[in-house]
C-alpha cells in the first residue's frame, strides 16, 4: 500500500507541476496513455493524480470526454485575484488578534534580510519566490491552516501569470520594480498596529495594483505558449 500511495505522490507532483507550467495547453485533452509511457505510470495512479488536481483546480473533467487543462481567460485570472484578495485579507484580520508580538517582530526581520536579496535579483522568478514567501508566512500569522492551504494553491494556479506580468514590469522599469517593499511595510505597519483596516487596506492595494494588468498578462501568455520563443 505504502508503494502505490509513493507512486501516486509521484505521478501526483510531476503533474502538478505541469499544469502549473501550463505543458499542457489551456482547455487541451489530456492524453492518458500519452502520460501513463511518459511517466511510466499504470492508469490507476494516474487517474487518482488527475482527479486530485481536479478537486485543486488545476484541471477540469467532463463525462464521457476525459481530463482538461484548465482555462487561461482574464476571467480565470481576476477570479483568482479576488480569491486571493480574500484570503490574504482574512488572513490577516486574524493575525492582528492572534499572532504572538515576537511572530510579528520576527516576519519584520524576514523582510528586512529579504529587501537587498529582492533589491539585487535579476530573475523575476527569484522575487516571485520571495514576494510568495513573505505573503505565506505572513498567513501563517492567523493560525488557520486552511486558509494557509488555499493561500498556497492559489498562489500556485496564478504563478505563470504573475512570472509574466514582473518580467513585463521589469522591462518597462528597469531591474528594480518599485512598490512592493514599501506595501509590504505598509501591510506591516498596520499588522504590528493591530489596525485590522488599515493593514487590510494595504494588502487589497497591493494585490489589486497588478490585478489589472491581467488582460495583458493573459495575452502574452498565450502568444509565450502557441509561438514558442526562439
Amino acid at each position: 500500500m505504502a508503494k502505490q500511495e509513493s507512486n501516486v505522490d509521484r505521478v501526483y507532483m510531476a503533474l502538478r507541476q505541469m499544469a502549473a507550467d501550463f505543458a499542457f495547453m489551456p482547455d487541451q485533452r489530456i492524453n492518458e496513455s500519452m502520460l501513463s509511457k511518459e511517466l511510466g505510470a499504470s492508469r490507476t495512479p494516474l487517474r487518482e493524480a488527475l482527479n486530485r488536481l481536479v478537486a485543486e483546480g488545476f484541471l477540469t473533467y467532463q463525462n464521457n470526454r476525459g481530463f482538461f487543462c484548465r482555462s487561461l481567460t482574464p476571467k480565470y485570472i481576476l477570479d483568482l485575484y479576488e480569491a486571493r484578495v480574500a484570503v490574504e485579507c482574512e488572513a490577516l484580520r486574524l493575525a492582528c488578534r492572534r499572532a504572538e508580538d515576537q511572530d510579528i517582530a520576527d516576519l519584520s526581520d524576514f523582510l528586512q534580510q529579504m529587501e537587498p536579496a529582492y533589491e539585487a535579483a535579476t530573475d523575476p522568478a527569484i522575487q516571485l519566490e520571495m514576494d510568495e514567501s513573505f505573503h505565506m508566512r505572513l498567513v501563517r500569522l492567523s493560525a488557520n491552516s486552511e486558509l494557509e492551504r488555499a493561500l498556497k494553491n492559489l498562489n500556485d494556479r496564478i504563478r505563470y501569470i504573475r512570472l509574466i506580468d514582473l518580467k513585463q514590469l521589469r522591462d518597462k522599469l528597469g531591474a528594480r520594480v518599485p512598490g512592493e517593499l514599501s506595501a509590504h511595510r505598509r501591510i506591516l505597519l498596520g499588522l504590528a498596529g493591530r489596525d485590522a483596516a488599515a493593514a487590510e487596506a494595504a494588502m487589497r492595494g497591493h494585490i489589486e495594483k497588478r490585478r489589472e494588468a491581467a488582460t495583458e498578462a493573459v495575452r502574452i501568455a498565450f502568444s509565450q505558449l502557441y509561438v514558442p520563443q526562439e
